[in-house]
């Protein structure tokens, strides 16, 4: 026994060199396939994972993760974590909550409210991402982008619910979030295809945004006055 166990080192030493070697390789295939990409395409992916995220944090998660992995874009060292087992399964499984918890009414617009917190930052995270730890100054760029695109399609997102919410009906809830799903799934891939083509949508849509965000608040205060008064009215007459 005790030869055994003075012959495991000299055993175990060439399994974890060739671990090590493998752990090396994939390293330096995911560092090479990031610097792939050019500038502009760093940028729109970045913009898209910060954007995106205010719609459907958990499926930028999981699909980005998911295309690394199979080799169908080159994920940045920054976000190699994406393809990490136990991150798709955290990510795939919230977003089979999230994809169910979007198309009911009332439920979606409270799913939306605790995830104002969440989203934002994770936004400017993923966003940095693209840059790493390492990418100095284009990494905090990418971080404000990141999290004012999400803040800016999360307000959309929160106050156009809120508004189709106002009807009991819940069709337009259903086609409102399978209409975010397709346009998250889009804008990923549009942002990795064809980067200029993306930051031109993404400014007109951002620009979209921010006027009907202005214009449904506004839609939301007049209506919550009327109800004040017809509950006031009420009141006055019991």
């Amino acid at each position: 026994m005790q030869t055994l166990l003075q012959s495991l080192p000299s055993w175990l030493a060439p399994l974890g060199s060739h671990a090590a070697s493998a752990a090396g390789t994939g390293a330096s295939g995911v560092g090479q396939a990031a610097g792939r990409l050019d500038m502009a395409s760093l940028l729109a992916l970045a913009a898209a994972l910060g954007w995106a995220s205010g719609l459907r944090l958990y499926a930028v998660v999981f699909m980005v993760g998911v295309a690394g992995l199979l080799g169908w874009i080159p994920l940045p060292d920054g976000l190699a974590l994406l393809q990490h087992p136990a991150m798709l399964a955290a990510s795939g499984f919230m977003l089979f909550v999230e994809f169910f918890a979007d198309k009911i009414p009332g439920v979606d617009s409270l799913w939306d409210i605790v995830h104002s917190v969440i989203r934002i930052p994770a936004g400017a995270a993923l966003a940095a991402g693209v840059f790493g730890a390492d990418g100095g100054t284009m990494t905090a760029v990418a971080a404000l982008m990141g999290g004012t695109l999400a803040a800016t399609s999360q307000a959309a997102k929160t106050t156009t619910r809120a508004v189709i919410n106002t009807s009991p009906e819940p069709v337009s809830n259903v086609l409102a979030s399978l209409a975010e799903d397709g346009v998250v799934v889009g804008a990923l891939w549009l942002s990795t295809q064809h980067p200029l083509v993306f930051g031109v949508l993404l400014a007109i849509v951002v620009v979209l945004m921010w006027a009907m965000t202005w214009l449904l608040i506004k839609f939301l205060k007049a209506a919550f006055r009327r109800a004040s008064r017809l509950f006031s009215g009420f009141a006055k007459v019991t």
